[in-house]
């Protein structure tokens, strides 16, 4: 298996390969508005900080990782907004050597650490634990809408 960066060259593999994964369960997410996964995937691969990573299993993408470097007084950091496995290739270790090869990626590039979130209700949670992430327990995540009813 090959660790590829992609770019916003890549936006089209990569809609498609979002979409298949995050459509499903246990997902389902709504993608069908496609100005805004178009945009969503620019802000993600198309900014001058923007990095995308690929596992490739010949000609076959097999996991991605969608995100952006951060400059930071402990160094420079790598965060992850998206990360998913090919549905049909999930529970192979693909998820497990697609962290490594990231891992090894960023070491060689003389970044310092990875940051995400996920939520506790997901099967990510559990694989995020299990491949050594921990949890900040003291950090809390915010969230404010326009027509929130609580707003």
């Amino acid at each position: 298996m090959e660790l590829k960066k992609l770019s916003i060259d890549d936006k089209e593999i990569i809609k498609t390969f979002f979409t298949e994964v995050f459509t499903k369960e246990p997902w389902n997410d709504d993608w069908s508005d496609a100005a805004q996964l178009d945009a969503y995937i620019v802000d993600l691969c198309g900014n001058v900080n923007s990095l995308a990573l690929a596992l490739f299993d010949g000609d076959e993408m097999v996991a991605l990782s969608m995100g952006y470097i951060k400059h930071w007084y402990r160094g420079t950091e790598y965060i992850i907004n998206e990360l998913c496995v090919k549905t049909e290739r999930q529970h192979a270790g693909i998820g497990t050597e697609f962290l490594k090869q990231i891992q090894a990626y960023l070491k060689a590039n003389d970044l310092k650490a990875i940051y995400l979130l996920t939520e506790r209700t997901v099967p990510a949670y559990n694989f995020y634990k299990k491949n050594g992430f921990y949890e900040y327990t003291d950090t809390v995540a915010f969230a404010w809408a326009w027509g929130n009813d609580d707003n």
